[in-house]
């Protein structure tokens, strides 16, 4: 599903130890390295976009853009507070998969010439058993954890008509495996990505997802 917001051609990329951005979701950053600090004012002067991008697993910081994967989701700044030491907190919102083409420069943070990815949203019957039954396993989940989705946002889920936007948003919240959540994002055909949804949150949750 395509946002209403047109995309750069590039934008700057931020790769993170298991962090993900999934479309339509919300993620809060810190910002206070020297080096995302001029990705975030790179960012704010341009497009009010970046991209955040899942280290691989066996990096724990990266040294080029072979250390982080290579589909991501463009984030949208929605707010932006800098702090008197100079660091910023912010919140991003999910705009589309992309992946990365190339990149115009890789230090001191990349800024990579992005495609689309177009989900394949045919939907069929198939489609609506599937996500009846992530709906299903949502519905178990939820309950009074700290996991929990925001009053507004559950009652939009619990009357979805979108399985795409179902499938991301409750990976984005009950998946808790970075690598899982990468397959997911990866993953675009929508039947598929909602099986992987129930496999995990089955796996993931046990007997309360059973």
């Amino acid at each position: 599903m395509s946002s209403s917001v047109t995309l750069p051609k590039q934008v700057p990329v931020m790769p993170l130890p298991g962090a993900l951005l999934f479309p339509h979701a919300l993620l809060p950053l810190h910002i206070f390295e020297p080096r995302y600090r001029e990705m975030l004012k790179h960012a704010l002067a341009h497009h009010r976009m970046f991209c955040v991008a899942l280290l691989k697993p066996h990096c724990v910081e990266w040294n080029s853009s072979d250390d982080f994967f290579q589909i991501a989701t463009v984030g949208l700044i929605r707010a932006c507070v800098e702090r008197s030491d100079g660091t910023s907190n912010l919140i991003l919102q999910g705009l589309e998969r992309v992946k990365f083409s190339a990149f115009r420069q890789e230090a001191p943070f990349p800024i990579a010439t992005i495609e689309s990815l177009e989900s394949d949203s045919a939907a069929s019957v198939e489609t609506e058993a599937l996500a009846a039954k992530v709906l299903e396993l949502y519905s178990h989940l939820k309950g009074d954890g700290p996991r929990q989705l925001p009053p507004k946002v559950d009652r939009y889920l619990s009357d979805l008509s979108d399985p795409e936007l179902l499938a991301d948003l409750v990976t984005s919240t009950f998946v808790s495996d970075p690598l899982r959540r990468q397959r997911v994002l990866e993953e675009l055909s929508i039947n598929k990505r909602l099986r992987l949804v129930i496999q995990y949150l089955r796996e993931e949750n046990g007997s309360a997802a059973a």
